[in-house]
C-alpha cells in the first residue's frame, strides 16, 4: 500500500510510545501529533494525551476533527481536564513522560535552538520564536523526540548558535547529570530523510535508519556535521495497512499527511 513520508514518520513515532504514558504534543507539529494519536488509538488505550492545554482520552471518538494551532480551544470538546498554560511549565509534577521539540538549528549532540541564527543576539541574521516552554519541558520530561520538517545543513549544524533545549551539551553520557538535569534527554532526531539516535558513550548522532528511497550518501550530503554511520543502516519500517487506515479514517481526515 502506498504511503507518504509523513505517514511513515507518524507510524515510527507511534510504535515507540507505550500504553499508560502521559504525552504532550502541540498542534503546531502535525506529524508528531498524528503519531501520538495513532499510538493512542492503535495500542495505547490508557495513554493520557496533552492536547492544546487539555488532558484527554480519545479512544471512543470515531473521527478526530482537526484543529490548527496550539491554543485552538476547539480541542476542549474532548477534554477530561484543563490546565492553565503557565501551570504546565511551572510544576515538574505536571511535566509529561514524552515531549516533542523542533528547532531552527539542531546540532550533533541533540541541542536545539529556537532563538535565532547568528553569533550576536542583537544582530541575528534570522530570529526564531524563542524557547516557548521547551527549556522547561526538555529539562524534566523522561524522554523527548527532535522533529524537523526539513533536512538541511543549515538546520542540522555542528554547533547551535544558541541553545533553548539542552540535549547532550558537548557530548558524553553524563552531560545532563553533571548539570543536575533530571530528564532523560533526546532519544531520536527524526527528519524527512532518516532517523538518528544517539551513540551510548559519546551521545553523538548516529544514523539509525533511512527512509525508503533515501541513500546514506544523500543523508550525509545534506547534514552539516559528520554523524556516526554503522556498517549496516536499515530502512525505516513502513506503516501497516491497519496503521494507515487509522491515520486516514480517524486522525488525518483532511489529508495533511498526504500533502
Amino acid at each position: 500500500m502506498a504511503y507518504t513520508t509523513k505517514e511513515l514518520i507518524a507510524a515510527f513515532i507511534a510504535r515507540d510510545l507505550h500504553d499508560g504514558e502521559n504525552i504532550v504534543v502541540g498542534a503546531n507539529l502535525p506529524v508528531p501529533r498524528a503519531g501520538v494519536l495513532l499510538a493512542h488509538l492503535h495500542h495505547g488505550p490508557n495513554m493520557t494525551i496533552g492536547l492544546s492545554a487539555t488532558q484527554t482520552n480519545l479512544l471512543k471518538e470515531p473521527v478526530l476533527q482537526p484543529f490548527k494551532y496550539n491554543r485552538d480551544f476547539r480541542a476542549a470538546r474532548w477534554a477530561e481536564s484543563y490546565m492553565l498554560h503557565h501551570e504546565t511549565f511551572d510544576s515538574p509534577k505536571l511535566i509529561s513522560d514524552v515531549f516533542f521539540v523542533g528547532g531552527i538549528q539542531i546540532d550533533q549532540f541533540g541541542n536545539s535552538n529556537l532563538i535565532g541564527v547568528g553569533k550576536d543576539y542583537r544582530r541575528l541574521r534570522f530570529r526564531g520564536p524563542g524557547a516557548i516552554g521547551t527549556t522547561t519541558m526538555t529539562t524534566y520530561t523522561k524522554r523527548y523526540y527532535l522533529y524537523l520538517n526539513s533536512h538541511d545543513p543549515r538546520v542540522l549544524v555542528e554547533r547551535c548558535d544558541f541553545i533553548t533545549a539542552f540535549g547532550w551539551g558537548r557530548g558524553g553520557a553524563d552531560a545532563r547529570t553533571k548539570l543536575g538535569l533530571p530528564g532523560g534527554g533526546p532519544k531520536y532526531c527524526i527528519t524527512p530523510l532518516c532517523v538518528f539516535d544517539f551513540e551510548e558513550e559519546t551521545k553523538r548522532m548516529r544514523l539509525r535508519s533511512v527512509h525508503p528511497g533515501v541513500s546514506v550518501e544523500e543523508v550525509l550530503a545534506r547534514t552539516g556535521f559528520a554523524p556516526i554511520v554503522p556498517s549496516r543502516v536499515p530502512e525505516t519500517e513502513a506503516p501497516s495497512p491497519e496503521e494507515l487506515a487509522i491515520l486516514r479514517q480517524r486522525i488525518d481526515v483532511e489529508g495533511v499527511l498526504r500533502s
